[in-house]
């Protein structure tokens, strides 16, 4: 199964979307958007920006579980992780979504 970013419209009508690995987990999240135009300009920006250098930066929540979000050129998250057990795990974590962005197709559930 191919990568894909499932965009979904939530119950108070603002759209937002889902990087899935190959094998259907969820790698990233996206932030609420109000208009499915804004939905579609930010996959488009994890698309670019996760084989951008420096774009992901991995952090640790206050539990210390570790996550990470990537971020546009300016400077603004468009995705976070799943909260992870160890860094190594959240590592991989980010090179999946490196691997698997570029070429994910679109399915729109919206």
């Amino acid at each position: 199964m191919a990568s894909k970013f499932h965009l979904k419209k939530a119950k108070d009508g603002q759209f937002h979307f889902n990087l899935l690995a190959g094998n259907g987990e969820i790698i990233l999240t996206s932030e609420m958007y109000k208009a499915k135009d804004s939905a579609l300009n930010g996959i488009e920006s994890v698309k670019k920006n996760s084989a951008r250098e420096g774009a992901f930066e991995i952090k640790t929540s206050s539990n210390d579980k570790h996550y990470f979000v990537l971020k546009a050129t300016n400077g603004q998250v468009v995705g976070q992780s799943q909260m992870y057990t160890t860094a190594a795990s959240c590592k991989n974590g980010v090179e999946s979504v490196q691997k698997n962005a570029p070429g994910a197709v679109l399915n729109d559930e919206s």
